[in-house]
C-alpha cells in the first residue's frame, strides 16, 4: 500500500507539531511512575511485616509490583487512548479536509491504516518510556523477565485494540469531544462486561477486553487471547472503513 506512508508521516507530524502528543506522553509517564513507586513502597513496607516471611513465595516482586503495575497501566490507557484517537478522523471534518482526502487517489484503507499506525507508534513510544520504571526495578531487584515481557505484549495488544475502537468512534462524528466520549463509552462497556461475568468462559467474559489481558500479566501467552485482540483490531478498522465508505456514497 503505497499510500500508507504519506498518511502515516502526515499524522505523526500533526501529533508532534501540537502539544497533544507531548502532554499525553508526560501524563502517562507521570501517572505510571506514581503508581509504580506506590507499589514499590508497599513492597518495601512488607519487608518489615512478620507475616511476610510466611508468605514470601506469594508476596514477591511479580505479585506485589509487576502485576498491579500493568493492571493500573491498562486502566490509564482506557482514559488516554480516546484522547489519541479523537482527532484522527473527526478533525478532518472539522477542518473541511475530509472531502479532499477521501477523494484523493489514495485508497480509503490506506488512509485508515496510515492514521491507525501513527497512533500505534505513539502508543509504542508511551510504553517504551514506561519501561524506565521496570529498568529501575531490575537494577535493584530480580523480577521475572518473562512476566514483564508478556505483560508488555498484552498491554500493546490491549492498547492497539483500544486504538481500533477509537478510530471507529472518530469516524462517526465531526466533533473531537463527541468522538472521545463515544470511544470511552464503547471501551468502558467492553471492559465492564468482564467484571459482570462470573467466569471467563461465559460469552460476556470472552468479549471483555480486560479478561484476555489477565493471562499476559501472569506470563501466559495463549493463542485465544492473541486471536481475540487481533480480531478486535480487524473489526474496529473494518467498521471504520464501512462507516467512511458509506458516507462517501451518500
Amino acid at each position: 500500500m503505497k499510500g500508507v506512508y504519506p498518511i502515516l508521516k502526515r499524522e505523526l507530524r500533526s501529533y508532534f507539531a501540537s502539544p497533544l502528543a507531548y502532554v499525553i506522553l508526560v501524563v502517562f509517564q507521570l501517572v505510571s511512575a506514581m503508581f509504580f513507586f506506590l507499589n514499590l513502597k508497599g513492597f518495601l513496607h512488607l519487608q518489615f511485616d512478620p507475616s511476610y516471611q510466611l508468605l514470601r513465595e506469594e508476596l514477591n516482586l511479580n505479585t506485589v509490583i509487576i502485576i498491579p503495575y500493568f493492571d493500573t497501566m491498562s486502566i490509564v490507557l482506557l482514559f488516554i487512548i480516546p484522547l489519541i484517537t479523537m482527532r484522527l478522523l473527526a478533525d478532518e471534518r472539522k477542518s473541511h479536509t475530509a472531502e479532499l482526502l477521501f477523494t484523493s487517489p489514495i485508497k480509503l484503507r490506506s488512509i485508515i491504516l496510515g492514521k491507525y499506525l501513527a497512533a500505534l507508534i505513539l502508543l509504542i513510544i508511551m510504553l517504551c518510556l514506561s519501561s524506565l520504571n521496570i529498568v529501575v526495578l531490575m537494577a535493584h531487584g530480580n523480577p521475572d523477565l518473562g512476566v514483564v515481557l508478556s505483560s508488555y505484549l498484552g498491554l500493546l495488544l490491549l492498547g492497539a485494540s483500544f486504538l481500533a475502537i477509537g478510530i471507529f468512534a472518530s469516524s462517526l462524528s465531526s466533533s473531537q469531544l463527541v468522538a472521545a466520549v463515544i470511544a470511552f463509552g464503547i471501551l468502558l462497556l467492553l471492559w465492564l462486561v468482564g467484571a459482570s461475568s462470573d467466569t471467563e468462559s461465559s460469552i460476556f467474559g470472552y468479549i471483555s477486553l480486560i479478561s484476555h489481558f489477565k493471562n499476559f500479566g501472569k506470563g501466559i501467552i495463549e493463542l485465544k487471547d492473541l486471536a481475540y485482540y487481533l480480531s478486535v483490531i480487524y473489526i474496529g478498522l473494518f467498521l471504520t472503513h464501512t462507516a467512511l465508505d458509506s458516507e462517501r456514497w451518500r
